[in-house]
C-alpha cells in the first residue's frame, strides 16, 4: 500500500474541518429556505478529504472543481463587488494554494511544473485580492456645484452675525450649518497641519466605575477664549492660542446621575441684555447638566451667576414627578431663541411605559425662571406643575440638539418616541402625532405651530438624533423661503418650510408593512423623501450576508433566515428575532450634517448598520432580570438604552443587539458600515461619495487589523466645512481625523488621535492663525478608547 505523506494528510484533516460545518450549516440553512451552496461545498470537501487521506490525486482535482464553481457562484451571487468575494473565497484560496503545494507528493515527486504553477496563480490572487482591500470602493463623483447658485447666500446671513474668526454657537452659528468662512488652511496647504497644543479635562472614568463616558464635545469659540464642556459638565476656559487653561468650573455632577453616557455637546453663550457691559454675567455660559440643572456661570470669571435661578442654578427636575438618578439628563446645548432658553432632556431608553415625562420648557434667560412649558398631553396648559401634579408621563422626549429662529420666533424640537420605543399600544393619540418628528414651538408661549412627522406610530427608536440645520431656498419670483433640512435615522433627508412645516422637496406616503403584534397595529404608510437622495444602502438580502470566511457568512446567513424581515420597517415580533434596517445607529445621528450656505454643498456622514431585535414576554424579561432603573431591584447592567431593556408596564421585553456574526463578533452585512457623501443641493444630486473609516482598529474577534484599509467603519460624530474648500470629520471608530477636499471628496490629510474622536470638530482664528480643534474622547458604545483630550492643529 502507498504509503500518503504526512503533508497531504494533514491536509485532509483541514478540508475534512471545513466541510463538516458547511454540511451541518448548510443543512440547516436549506430547512429555512436558504442557499445550497454551503451543503454541497462541505459535501465536496468531505469527498476531497477522504481521497486525500487515502493518497488519490482525484482529491485536490474535485476541490479545484469546487474552487470554479466557487467564483462562477460569486460571480452570480455579487457580480463585481469586491467585499461579496471576500467571505466566499478567502478561506478556499489559502486552501488552493496549500494543496497546490501537496501536487508532487500525489504525483511520485513529477508535475512540479504544475504545482509552481498552480502555486503562483493562487499567490497572484491572493495579492491581487490583497490590494483590491486598499482601493477606494462605492466611489461616486460629478461635477463640482455651480458657485452662483440662487442657494448662494450673499442675501442669507445668519440670524445671529458673529466675526469670522469665531465659533460662537454649536453648530457654529445660529442656523446649524457648521460652515465657517476661515480658508487659511485649504487643500493646497492642509498636509502642514501640525498639533499645537493639547489640554486634558481630567474627566475620566474612575476605578471600579463602568465606562460610560463619551464627551461628544464641540467647543465654542468667543473671542480669545476656548470655552469646552467636560463629560459631566464641567465648563473650562482655555487661552485659544495656547490653550493654557484660564478657568474651571466644576459643576458637580456625579457619577450616578450619569444616564446611558457622560456627554456634554456643548455650551451655550448669552450677552445679557440687563447686565451691563464689564459686569458680572454680562457675558455668561449657560449649560444643561446630566443631573437636571441649568447652570450659568460669568464668562470671564467663571463664578456662577448668583442673579440666575437660585445662586446660579435652576431645578429641571422640577415637575417631573418621581424618577433617579441616571433616568433623565441633558445633553444637548439648549439654545436661546430671543431671550428663551429652551431645555430638553433625554429619557433612558428600554425602561417602562410611564417613565418620567419628555417635557419641553422655557426659561428666562436672564433671570433662569421658567416662562413655559410644552406637555404632549396637556398641550394647552403651559404652567409648572404644583403639589402632587406633574408632567404626562411617558411622553416623547427630544435629546438632540434644538435649534431656532429669532425671526419667526420658533424652536425646532427634533422628538423621539414614546417610553417603550417598541411597543405603541399604550400610547395616545397625540404622543402617536408628535414622535419621530420636527415640532415647530413659539419661543414666547410654549404653543405648538406646527408638526412634521418622518414616521409614524414608531417602534424602531428612529428619534431624530439630528440637529436641523436652516437655510433660505429658492422660491418663485426670485423670493427666497425659510427652509430647514431634516436629517434622520433612517437616511430620508426632508427639506421644510420652517415658517409653516410643509416639505418643500418632495415627500410620499409609501405603504408599510403590517404588524404582527395583537393590538398594536402599525401604520399602513411611511413617509419617504423622493428628491433628496438617500443616505443608505438598498435593502437586506440574504445573498448580502457577510464575514471574513466562509463560516461567519453562513453563520450570518442563518441568522438572516431565522429572523423576519420583509425590508424597511419590518415589524417588532416577539415569536422570533426582527432585522431593522436601517438600524437606530443608521443614517444620520446627533453628528447631524454640514452646509456651505456660499455653494449650496452639504456634506453627511452616516451609517449603514442594521440591528437584530426581538421582543420577549414579561415571563422571560423577568428571568434575564431586565428591570427598570427606579426599580429597587435594578443594577448597573441590567438593562436598558441601546441595549435589552425591561419595558416594565408593557407585556413585553425589548432584546437588541447589533447584527453580528456569533463568534467573529464582525456586522453580518457587507461593508462599508460608514460612508460620508457630499449632496449639491442646488441639483440634490451626489456629488462624491465613498467610505468613512478604516479597518485599523477593527477586525474580527474585537482585534485591531492595523490595516489601513478604507472598509468604513460606524461613526458617531458631525462634519464641518471651511470656505478654505474643506471638509474635516473625525467620528470613526479608527480614532482618526481626516480632512477632505469638498469638490472632490479626495482625503487630504488624517491625523491618529490618542482617543475616540466621536465628536463634531470646529475651527476658528485668532492672532491670524487658523485652528482646528477637536474634542477625543472616545465612546463606550462604538468601543473606541476614552479620553479626556481637547486637540488643537494649525500650519506648521
Amino acid at each position: 500500500m502507498k504509503k500518503v505523506p504526512l503533508f497531504v494528510r494533514i491536509m485532509a484533516i483541514i478540508l475534512l474541518l471545513c466541510g463538516l460545518p458547511l454540511i451541518f450549516g448548510g443543512g440547516y440553512l436549506i430547512s429555512l429556505s436558504g442557499s445550497w451552496y454551503y451543503l454541497l461545498a462541505g459535501i465536496v470537501l468531505l469527498i476531497s478529504s477522504v481521497l486525500l487521506f487515502k493518497g488519490r490525486r482525484s482529491g485536490v482535482g474535485l476541490f479545484f472543481v469546487l474552487y470554479v464553481a466557487s467564483v462562477l457562484w460569486t460571480l452570480y451571487e455579487s457580480g463585481s463587488d469586491y467585499w461579496g468575494w471576500v467571505p466566499r473565497l478567502s478561506v478556499l484560496t489559502v486552501l488552493g494554494f496549500l494543496l497546490s503545494l501537496a501536487i508532487p507528493s500525489l504525483n511520485g515527486g513529477r508535475k512540479k511544473g504544475l504545482s509552481r504553477g498552480l502555486t503562483g496563480l493562487f499567490v497572484v490572487i491572493f495579492i491581487a485580492a490583497f490590494g483590491m482591500a486598499f482601493v477606494p470602493f462605492h466611489t461616486y463623483r460629478s461635477s463640482a456645484p455651480p458657485p452662483d447658485s440662487p442657494l448662494a447666500s450673499q442675501d442669507n446671513p445668519p440670524a445671529v452675525s458673529q466675526p469670522d474668526s469665531d465659533w460662537t454657537y454649536y453648530g457654529r452659528d445660529t442656523h446649524a450649518t457648521r460652515f465657517s468662512p476661515l480658508s487659511q488652511i485649504n487643500p493646497g496647504n492642509v498636509g502642514q497641519l501640525k498639533r499645537v497644543w493639547t489640554y486634558r479635562t481630567g474627566d475620566l472614568p474612575q476605578p471600579g466605575q463602568v465606562n460610560k463616558w463619551a464627551a461628544e464635545n464641540t467647543p465654542i469659540k468667543v473671542g480669545d477664549a476656548v470655552y469646552v464642556c467636560s463629560a459631566r459638565n464641567n465648563i473650562i476656559k482655555l487661552d485659544a492660542a495656547t490653550g493654557k487653561q484660564i478657568w474651571k468650573h466644576d459643576s458637580g455632577v456625579k457619577y450616578e446621575s450619569i444616564p446611558y453616557t457622560a456627554a456634554c455637546k456643548s455650551l451655550t453663550w448669552y450677552t445679557s441684555h440687563v447686565v451691563p457691559e464689564g459686569q458680572a454675567c454680562h457675558n455668561r455660559l449657560i449649560v444643561g447638566t446630566l443631573d437636571e440643572r441649568l447652570i450659568a456661570v460669568d464668562a470671564q470669571t467663571g463664578e456662577s451667576c448668583q442673579q440666575f435661578g437660585d445662586h446660579g442654578q435652576t431645578n429641571l427636575l422640577t415637575g417631573l414627578g418621581h424618577t433617579v438618578p441616571g433616568f433623565v439628563a441633558v445633553t444637548a446645548p439648549v439654545p436661546i431663541v430671543d431671550g428663551v432658553i429652551i431645555v430638553n432632556h433625554e429619557v433612558l431608553d428600554g425602561q417602562r411605559r410611564w417613565a418620567p415625562s419628555g417635557v419641553i420648557r422655557g426659561y428666562d434667560a436672564e433671570t433662569g425662571k421658567f416662562k413655559w412649558a410644552w406637555d404632549v398631553n396637556n398641550p394647552g396648559v403651559h404652567s409648572e406643575p404644583t403639589g402632587d401634579h406633574y408632567y404626562s408621563r411617558g411622553t416623547p422626549n427630544s435629546w438632540a440638539a434644538m435649534t431656532g429662529d429669532d425671526k419667526l420666533g420658533l424652536v425646532y424640537v427634533p422628538t423621539g418616541n414614546s417610553a417603550a420605543d417598541y411597543y405603541s399600544a399604550l400610547r395616545s393619540p397625540n404622543e402617536n402625532r408628535v414622535s419621530s418628528a420636527i415640532v415647530a414651538l413659539d419661543v414666547k408661549t410654549g404653543d405648538e405651530k406646527w408638526v412634521f412627522q418622518t414616521v409614524h406610530k414608531d417602534v424602531w427608536d428612529y428619534d431624530i438624533g439630528s440637529q436641523p440645520t436652516l437655510f433660505d431656498f429658492p422660491g418663485a419670483n426670485g423670493q427666497s423661503i425659510p427652509a430647514m433640512i431634516v436629517p434622520t435615522k433612517r437616511g430620508q433627508t426632508f427639506i421644510l418650510n420652517r415658517a409653516t412645516g410643509q416639505p418643500l422637496s418632495k415627500t410620499e406616503e409609501k405603504p408599510a408593512p403590517a404588524g404582527v403584534i395583537p393590538g398594536d397595529p402599525r401604520s399602513p404608510t411611511q413617509p419617504w423623501s423622493v428628491d433628496m437622495p438617500r443616505l443608505g444602502m438598498k435593502p437586506l438580502t440574504e445573498a448580502k450576508m457577510w464575514g471574513i470566511s466562509l463560516f461567519d457568512q453562513l453563520a450570518c446567513r442563518i441568522k438572516f433566515r431565522q429572523a423576519n424581515y420583509v425590508g424597511e420597517f419590518t415589524p417588532p415580533s416577539v415569536t422570533k428575532p426582527w432585522i431593522e434596517y436601517p438600524g437606530y445607529n443608521g443614517g444620520s445621528d446627533w453628528g447631524s450634517v454640514a452646509y456651505d450656505p456660499q455653494t449650496g454643498l452639504l456634506i453627511a456622514n452616516w451609517n449603514n448598520t442594521p440591528m437584530y431585535d426581538q421582543l420577549v414576554s414579561r415571563k422571560e424579561a423577568d428571568k434575564q432580570g431586565l428591570v427598570s432603573i427606579d426599580s429597587p431591584a435594578y443594577k448597573p447592567g441590567g438593562g436598558g438604552a441601546e441595549g435589552n431593556g425591561a419595558m416594565a408596564d408593557t407585556p413585553y421585553g425589548i432584546n437588541v443587539s447589533p447584527f453580528f456574526a456569533p463568534l467573529t463578533k464582525m456586522l453580518c452585512n457587507e461593508p462599508p458600515y460608514g460612508m460620508i457623501t457630499a449632496i449639491n443641493m442646488h441639483t440634490q444630486k451626489v456629488l462624491w461619495q465613498h467610505p468613512l473609516g478604516s479597518a485599523e482598529k477593527n477586525g474580527p474577534f474585537g482585534l485591531p487589523t492595523e490595516l489601513p484599509i478604507n472598509i468604513g467603519t460606524p461613526n458617531n460624530g458631525g462634519p464641518i466645512i471651511t470656505a478654505g474648500g474643506l471638509t474635516f470629520v473625525a467620528a470613526t471608530t479608527d480614532d482618526k481625523i481626516r480632512a477632505y477636499d469638498s469638490n472632490t471628496g479626495k482625503e487630504v490629510w488624517s491625523d491618529t488621535l490618542p482617543a475616540g474622536g466621536q465628536a463634531t470638530p470646529m475651527t476658528y482664528s485668532v492672532g491670524g492663525r487658523q485652528y482646528l480643534v477637536i474634542m477625543a474622547g472616545g465612546h463606550h458604545f462604538m468601543g473606541t478608547r476614552v479620553g479626556d483630550y481637547v486637540i488643537a492643529y494649525a500650519l506648521n
